[in-house]
């Protein structure tokens, strides 16, 4: 198995006035990546950042932090380059949102970044697995995209125990109401890369968060690892 528990979280959470040391800050605090939340007014009824603000922040906060793209965008094909120019690591696309996924794969791995698959709660886990294969991570989203604050939609586990089932290695992402009310559902299930805004961000002690989020999933991959 070459997966291992990640965590992540959501800077959209974060004081959006100060956003490189809110980066900063996470990544001292354990994070193993950073989920940034692209959104465009048309694929969902919100509007975040583009990639001028990517820029910014790889040159604010420097190489090191992975930075994990959840384009939540009607035209995902757009932004790849101006994305992988900005220093974008991962670039995760909706499969709603194109018409040709395999073209659009195709394209992020040429431009340098991997491959990151999502789905919303309406879609079935069955029209992601065609393309399992050739990407790097799926996301399973745990609620309606575009807007932060919502309740984890438990229903979706079997769409992550399902892709564990099938791709093994495969990277698994939640993202939505995640935090440590939830986590241990997302891990049993097989979830191993784990987005969390608020839980992590808006905690006290944001480094005791992340430490309890890993550990929950690291138990679980351990676990599956030795009920093979």
């Amino acid at each position: 198995m070459a997966y291992s528990a990640k965590i992540g979280p959501s800077i959209l959470s974060s004081d959006l006035s100060c956003l490189g040391s809110e980066c900063v800050r996470m990544m001292e605090c354990g994070s193993d990546y950073l989920h940034l939340d692209v959104m465009d007014g048309h694929f969902v009824p919100n509007i975040t950042f583009g990639h001028p603000m990517v820029e910014c922040l790889r040159k604010s906060v420097g190489q090191e932090p992975f930075f994990d793209m959840h384009m939540m965008v009607s035209r995902p094909e757009q932004w790849v380059k101006p994305m992988a120019a900005a220093g974008a690591n991962q670039y995760t696309f909706h499969l709603e949102a194109t018409t040709n996924p395999g073209n659009l794969i195709k394209e992020i791995k040429e431009s340098g970044m991997k491959v990151g698959l999502a789905i919303k709660p309406g879609t079935t886990v069955e029209e992601l697995a065609p393309w399992a294969n050739q990407i790097d991570m799926a996301l399973v989203m745990t609620v309606e995209p575009g807007f932060g604050g919502q309740k984890f939609m438990e229903d979706m586990m079997p769409k992550v125990s399902w892709l564990r089932s099938q791709f093994p290695s495969l990277d698994i992402e939640v993202d939505g109401g995640v935090g440590p009310d939830t986590i241990h559902k997302c891990a049993e299930a097989g979830a191993n890369m784990i987005v969390s805004g608020s839980a992590v961000i808006g905690s006290d002690d944001p480094r005791s968060v992340i430490a309890l989020l890993r550990t929950v999933v690291a138990e679980a991959i351990q676990k599956r690892s030795l009920d093979r």
